[in-house]
């Protein structure tokens, strides 16, 4: 089969390699739709260390094509969905109720991390029925996509950030992560919502998924401007999606005493990231930092499918870009570097 891989750290191409074979408990799937992420990108410029002939991407859909012989839930044929965190069920973290973190700090994160990703034919899902989810027929395979990240992730800033009913939220950086934690914000029960970007499409999209104003950064300081929109008093939440250490700083600033600060961004430069102290209350202000890797497992993508099937939100239009497989390169590129307005490439297998 051909798979689209990380070379060495930045350096990417297709490569041929031989089609999985399932464990007793694992499925293969042939994959029919993909999403690039950012990360694919932080990856091959080696922010998590070297990987060598490494397939790339972790979010994908796909019809089963073959299962291992304990596997109860699933049969060749059937169109699934798996989360881009695919833990091990047994593991002790997975247990104590942070699957993201199986097998140790950042453990569940298998896809091209630590085993082949997403971005090939056929790909590998362990610990198929508990990983997998079946796609309802009126979710299509571009729409589920979404559910193994930007959604997944998205919504989890706005569960972890606490948001009160009726109460204000703060989200900086409006890509598709930030996007989808927009609508979880709004989902959540916020009042009004405030969105951090200076991209006009990203500013229009914001609007769509339910920010109530935009702070356009180049232009304006988004803490002082946050500030103006709360009457002083800050937001009761702040989301960090984006990973950079000016924007947590800002994010922890314009929250006020009591509040919480969930930070989703990827933060893959730089050896530490500094709290402002002082408006950290130096350190009593009882602002409440809250981190996590996108929830994975078959629950959690059948809650996304269900927000999908009952029209809760619509992550297509995050899609700006759609190329062949045999195009990846050229798709990685136009992610990687941001060109033409990108926002999302969809990959057709």
């Amino acid at each position: 089969m051909q798979a689209f891989v990380m070379k060495e750290i930045g350096k990417v191409g297709l490569a041929e390699k031989p089609i999985p074979q399932p464990g007793p408990g694992d499925a293969i799937i042939r994959t029919t739709k993909a999403l690039i992420c950012t990360s694919d990108a932080h990856t091959v410029h080696g922010a998590i260390g070297p990987r060598e002939n490494l397939t790339l991407g972790h979010e994908a859909v796909g019809l089963v094509h073959e299962v291992g012989a304990g596997v109860k839930l699933f049969k060749p044929g059937d169109r699934v969905v798996v989360g881009a965190i695919t833990p091990d069920w047994g593991d002790m973290f997975s247990q104590s109720g942070n699957s993201s973190q199986s097998g140790g700090a950042l453990g569940g994160w298998k896809f091209a991390n630590i085993k082949d990703g997403t971005f090939a034919e056929y790909f590998h899902v362990n610990e198929a029925d508990a990983n997998l989810a079946h796609i309802p027929d009126g979710v299509s395979d571009e729409a589920a996509a979404y559910c193994a990240d930007m959604m997944s992730t998205g919504f989890m800033g706005a569960e972890n950030a606490r948001i009160p009913l009726g109460g204000t939220a703060a989200i900086f950086a409006l890509g598709p992560v930030g996007l989808m934690a927009v609508t979880g914000a709004r989902l959540r029960g916020a009042a009004f919502i405030i969105g951090v970007d200076a991209v006009p499409k990203r500013q229009e999209l914001g609007r769509h998924y339910g920010a109530d104003a935009i702070v356009d950064f180049q232009k304006e300081d988004p803490v002082k401007r946050i500030m103006e929109l709360t009457g002083s008093v800050r937001v009761d939440s702040a989301i960090e999606a984006v990973g950079t250490e000016e924007s947590f700083q800002s994010a922890v600033r314009v929250t006020r005493p009591g509040g919480t600060i969930s930070n989703i961004g990827y933060h893959g430069k730089g050896d530490f990231v500094r709290i402002p102290r002082l408006d950290w209350g130096v350190g009593m202000a009882e602002k409440t930092i809250t981190t996590g890797l996108c929830p994975g497992g078959r629950l959690r993508m059948e809650r996304m499918l269900r927000l999908l099937e009952n029209k809760r939100v619509d992550p297509t239009l995050m899609t700006t870009h759609t190329f062949r497989f045999k195009e990846l390169e050229r798709a990685f590129e136009v992610m990687d570097k941001k060109l033409d307005g990108v926002m999302k490439p969809l990959i057709i297998f």
